[in-house]
């Protein structure tokens, strides 16, 4: 499945559980000798007893995402159109997530209240996350955000400008995020819209980062530069964000089966 292009291999192991470890997930997203994809989606039975699923992500590189906003579109979408029901709740390593699928196909996700501590990120010393001290090339002062995930937006004259593949994984291990951190820089074209490229952690370049276009909307309105809605316009396309009044953050956007299949799982154990 897809949302805007950044891709996922979703592999249902609520009725056959299979072990799929960092080397499992590694082997299922290599695009040259496995199926291929940005992330590998896990899903398992709830723990907890209002949720339909249990939601597992993994990166290409084998590490565990705790959020993943497109992922979780994509999940929602599988599980609407499995239950007929509209409302959806998805559990995750960040939380419980609320999905609602719209009549023109689109998905929402309340992706929770973001979280603007500098332990929350978290960041390895006390900090204004409004304004961080980090400086790397053409890119400084990016604003911190927590959505489950550790994100870092800067804000910069021209997003398409900025050779995101040359800085991004420096970026993602610099020292002051010791869990990582996801590398978004980003462009207010007016009030309303936001041009957001994101290096992901673990994944290196995609072409849509849910999680990150929520944390550019967040990042934009705290410094003044955008109202508490906006589109965010990535490679793939466009999401919609919302900041409620309430403090959750919404993201609407689509989500697409690209094709279904099966794979022996004795294959991950002969790799």
């Amino acid at each position: 499945m897809h949302g805007l292009g950044n891709d996922f291999v979703v592999v249902d192991l609520r009725a056959q559980p299979v072990a799929i470890d960092a080397a499992a997930a590694r082997t299922l997203a290599d695009r040259r000798t496995g199926i291929g994809c940005d992330q590998v989606i896990l899903l398992e039975p709830p723990r907890n007893p209002s949720a339909q699923v249990f939601m597992r992500i993994r990166n290409p590189d084998g590490s565990e995402a705790e959020a993943c906003g497109n992922g979780t579109r994509c999940v929602a979408a599988l599980l609407a159109a499995e239950t007929g029901e509209r409302r959806i709740r998805i559990e995750t390593a960040a939380g419980l997530l609320d999905a609602e699928a719209a009549s023109d196909g689109r998905i929402s996700v309340d992706m929770g209240v973001p979280r603007t501590g500098w332990r929350d990120i978290p960041l390895a010393r006390p900090m204004d996350t409004l304004r961080v001290d980090l400086v790397h090339g053409p890119l400084a002062e990016p604003v911190c955000t927590s959505i489950g995930n550790p994100h870092a937006t800067f804000f910069v004259p021209d997003a398409e400008a900025i050779d995101l593949a040359a800085l991004g994984g420096a970026l993602e291990h610099d020292k002051l995020f010791p869990e990582r951190a996801n590398i978004g820089v980003a462009t207010v074209r007016d009030p309303a819209t936001i041009r957001l490229r994101v290096w992901e952690r673990g994944a290196g370049l995609t072409p849509a980062c849910g999680s990150g276009a929520c944390a550019a909307l967040v990042a934009a309105h705290r410094r003044g530069l955008t109202g508490r809605t906006a589109a965010v316009l990535v490679d793939g396309g466009r999401l919609d964000i919302a900041w409620r009044d309430d403090g959750h953050v919404v993201m609407t956007g689509p989500a697409a089966l690209s094709f279904e299949g099966s794979f022996d799982a004795g294959w991950l154990a002969g790799r």
